[in-house]
């Protein structure tokens, strides 16, 4: 996970709260004694803008537009297929592929999916049905089964897209993983997971910008305001915070107490008043802030294995080139424990995705109708320190580690785990 940061240890960055990143996973907390080499204004970034113009896309596509274009009707007919197959206690679905770099949604399934599902996909985008080995179902349970026997020899385990087997990441490799979980076992190694604003923002607070845990003295970032029991909340990382810590912004001014807390989904709520925004910023090819502003949240995505999607870190700022590459799994983050419903996405230029201090921040993909618009995909939460370190990025460029390979709990997960019903909407 993205652990905070307390003021005695290393700090971390963030855009405007703090996030903290952890593995073998590491956590993303910041510490407090920073100050950020590029300073936001004070009070709400004015203006809304692209964070993506000046980032390559990858494909062969023309724009990022036209990409996102066809990654959001991949994103709109595997929502359909997962929803009709979460319905269904036989169904043979074993996992999608959404990489619109391929032109094709590609499903997997043990058996024949529905006739109609099929023709439901395909009247959205160009599909692709794949035969599966094994149900998601059935690769859920032998990923309980590996769990119970591995325990900590394993850092990552979760169903694979393409319901061959399990993906399993280790540290050093894991000696009779296939037997322990009885269906075929991908085994990835040197794979770790740790914990990983902006700085002056106000009520009502929007995500990515930078909190600190008054009792511990550690900074996060926070996520998106989401709704719980019809109150505007704050989400963050839980790992960030204990039930009844006191919350400011780096500048004191109070935003609650952390009010609830999932740490098998490392998401926590804060108190204090949410707003429908996000805080990102233009990057420059070193990797320093050009310009900060903020993005209408219009709603929550599921991000699917092959999806680009983009980070905004308190201290790391926005960070784009991002592709998912695996879903569903259950991480086991350096000095905080098991987490699930967690989504493992890599930096595909091999530079900073995130860093300490961007624990708890926003994960977004990006509007393909509108690009100055975001959904809500995730929250930071830990960071592979040990194998994937490198060069950070944003408001605070030393002082801390930062990674290209990153965790984050999805959306609709994390928001189960502390009681919320929905994202605000800016």
């Amino acid at each position: 996970m993205i652990r905070p940061h307390p003021t005695t240890r290393r700090p971390v960055a963030m855009l405007r709260r703090v996030a903290v990143t952890a593995i073998s996973l590491t956590l993303l907390a910041a510490g407090l004694t920073a100050t950020p080499a590029t300073a936001a204004p004070a009070g709400k970034a004015p203006a809304t803008g692209s964070f993506i113009d000046s980032t390559p896309v990858p494909g062969g596509f023309a724009s990022w537009s036209e990409l996102l274009r066809v990654q959001q009707r991949m994103n709109n007919a595997a929502a359909q297929i997962t929803n009709a197959a979460q319905r269904s206690a036989n169904s043979g679905f074993a996992g999608i592929v959404a990489d619109p770099t391929t032109r094709h949604l590609q499903v997997y399934w043990k058996g024949e999916p529905p006739a109609n599902l099929v023709a439901n996909a395909r009247a959205t985008v160009a599909t692709k049905v794949l035969p599966a080995a094994y149900s998601q179902r059935e690769l859920m349970v032998a990923a309980d089964r590996l769990r119970a026997a591995a325990g900590d020899k394993i850092t990552t385990v979760g169903p694979r897209a393409d319901g061959a087997g399990l993906l399993v990441g280790t540290q050093d490799g894991l000696l009779g993983a296939t037997a322990m979980a009885g269906v075929p076992v991908t085994v990835q190694t040197k794979v770790a997971a740790a914990p990983a604003t902006r700085w002056d923002d106000t009520a009502p607070w929007w995500g990515g910008a930078a909190w600190r845990n008054a009792n511990t003295g550690g900074g996060c970032s926070t996520g998106f305001g989401v709704f719980q029991g019809g109150s505007a909340r704050i989400l963050s990382a839980a790992h960030c915070g204990n039930i009844n810590n006191a919350a400011t912004d780096p500048t004191g001014q109070s935003m609650g107490i952390v009010g609830t807390r999932n740490a098998g989904t490392d998401t926590l709520l804060l108190s204090g008043a949410a707003g429908g925004r996000v805080f990102n910023n233009s990057t420059a090819a070193n990797g320093d802030v050009v310009s900060e502003f903020s993005n209408q949240v219009i709603g929550a995505s599921a991000s699917q294995v092959g999806n680009w999607v983009c980070t905004s870190g308190a201290y790391s700022g926005t960070r784009c080139s991002i592709q998912v590459k695996a879903r569903n799994l259950c991480i086991n983050v350096r000095d905080f424990g098991q987490v699930c419903g967690q989504v493992q996405a890599e930096n595909t230029l091999h530079s900073n995705a995130v860093g300490q201090g961007d624990s708890g921040g926003p994960v977004e993909i990006v509007n393909a109708a509108n690009t100055l618009q975001v959904w809500a995909t995730g929250t930071n939460t830990a960071i592979d320190d040990t194998f994937t370190s490198t060069a950070c990025t944003g408001y605070m460029k030393t002082g801390r580690v930062c990674a290209w390979r990153f965790y984050y709990e999805d959306i609709f997960s994390g928001m189960a785990g502390v009681g919320a019903s929905g994202v605000i909407l800016g």
